[in-house]
């Protein structure tokens, strides 16, 4: 087993199995971030904004004569709820799609209902068939690996998409951006656009056929991408995004209310996060999200690690968020013990598209 090593730059270390570094201990995630951060965003302020401006521009003559311009995707989390915002003060009619994956808080709920109704937005909700996507779940905890959070990005997506294609618009605007989300090792998180993966885990573990779960193929991705020109927009990379800055606005201008923790809205992201990562597989995800911001100015390594010394989660909730997730999942203590106790794998271990998703990503 190689020594443990910390990034000098970041706060990235050997818990992720594929990191390298330079002689300076530099890690490969920092050169990754500059290399992304200098090709996607834009330094200029009048450059961007005016990027930024010709996009909406699009999306409005585009919108005209339809009942919306473009499609977001609301979780109740910080991104998600400040694109709303953001749409709305650059005059968009934008459609709010989510997914009900079974696990929203009370909180998220609140937070979207309250979002929504301020700003006036519309809201379509996609209501999972909770023993199909049980099945799908409990199957990712079979496969014992640490990317169990991908049926409900890789739904996501595909509903996005849908929407798009449903009301012939061009724009999805999302909450994925360079300033705090560049960063997340490939084994800790793979295949939220990997179908033949999932499907690869669900055939070998679960029990139930996949009749509604909402996905898209490569060949469907090709058709939404390629042939009905549908744009993922990085809408945060378009703006002076500070993520302090943006979580204090939400909070003045929507009533909108923290949860604790990076994606916390959803109860079982909250568990995974904290407890399966943590004692399963040694990954503590902050360090990802922490690397990023220090990459991009928003905190200073000291504090990041500071962060660190920090529980994940408050015991206490801790503890009712297992007591609630093994009693919705319908687990005892020993078969949850028998799915925590299993060989750690990795998406490498089943089917999956990577190289193929890799070649495509370079063409398009």
């Amino acid at each position: 087993m190689n020594d443990y090593q910390i990034c000098t730059r970041c706060i990235m270390d050997t818990t992720d199995p594929d990191i390298t570094f330079d002689d300076n201990g530099i890690c490969n995630h920092c050169y990754r971030y500059d290399k992304i951060a200098s090709k996607r965003l834009i330094v200029n302020s009048d450059q961007r904004k005016a990027a930024l401006d010709e996009a909406v521009a699009e999306m409005k003559r585009q919108g005209k004569g339809k009942s919306y311009d473009c499609i977001i995707g609301v979780s109740g989390g910080v991104d998600s709820t400040y694109v709303a915002y953001l749409t709305k003060e650059l005059g968009l009619r934008p459609l709010a799609v989510h997914f009900d994956n079974g696990w929203n808080s009370e909180l998220a709920v609140a937070n979207i209902e309250k979002t929504l109704d301020r700003l006036g937005i519309d809201l379509e909700t996609f209501v999972v068939d909770w023993p199909e996507f049980r099945d799908l779940q409990l199957s990712f905890l079979k496969a014992s690996t640490p990317d169990g959070e991908v049926p409900t990005d890789h739904a996501i997506a595909a509903l996005l998409y849908k929407a798009a294609h449903k009301y012939g618009l061009q724009y999805i605007l999302t909450g994925v951006n360079v300033i705090s989300e560049s960063i997340m090792p490939i084994r800790w998180g793979y295949g939220y656009s990997d179908m033949r993966y999932i499907g690869g885990v669900h055939k070998k573990f679960g029990t139930k056929a996949l009749k509604t779960y909402p996905n898209y193929s490569l060949p469907k991705l090709y058709y939404y991408t390629k042939i009905r020109h549908i744009k993922m927009f990085p809408i945060l990379d378009y703006v002076t995004y500070e993520k302090e800055d943006a979580m204090e606005l939400i909070q003045s201008k929507l009533g909108w209310i923290y949860y604790g923790g990076k994606h916390y809205e959803s109860i079982y992201t909250r568990f995974y996060q904290s407890q399966v990562l943590v004692e399963k597989f040694n990954i503590d995800k902050r360090r990802a999200h922490n690397s990023n911001l220090i990459l991009s100015d928003q905190i200073s390594r000291s504090d990041a690690l500071e962060v660190l010394k920090e529980p994940v989660c408050a015991s206490d909730l801790a503890t009712s968020d297992r007591t609630y997730v093994l009693k919705k999942f319908g687990l005892s203590d020993n078969e949850w013990g028998d799915l925590m106790g299993r060989e750690v794998k990795y998406f490498t271990d089943y089917p999956n598209s990577h190289a193929l998703i890799e070649k495509a990503k370079k063409y398009i």
